[in-house]
């Protein structure tokens, strides 16, 4: 996978399309930090690529979520003390 800074994609833009069709993925870099990732996609495959996308970030979202409820000890609380959340809460938006 070949990795480009900002810079590069700002300057040799007409370039990168070119090279893109072959390489398939390039990551794009601001301060060696990798920002974005370019992928070659056409019509035929533009729906199926972003669904895939679109499903990694959610997993990626509910990972964080249950690494940080595992941190917080919040995966320890029994189904009867999230209901009483729930009712605490609920009675409190009602007042």
């Amino acid at each position: 996978m070949k990795f480009l800074t900002v810079r590069e994609l700002r300057n040799k833009s007409s370039q990168i399309w070119k090279e893109l069709q072959d390489e398939q993925e390039m990551v794009i870099t601001n301060n060696g930090r990798p920002v974005a990732i370019l992928s070659s996609i056409n019509e035929n495959n533009f729906e199926v690529s972003l669904n895939s996308i679109r499903r990694a970030r959610a997993i990626e979202a509910m990972s964080s979520l249950q690494k940080e409820s595992i941190n917080q000890r919040t995966n320890e609380i029994s189904l009867d003390e999230i209901n009483q959340e729930i009712k605490a809460a609920r009675k409190s938006l009602n007042k």
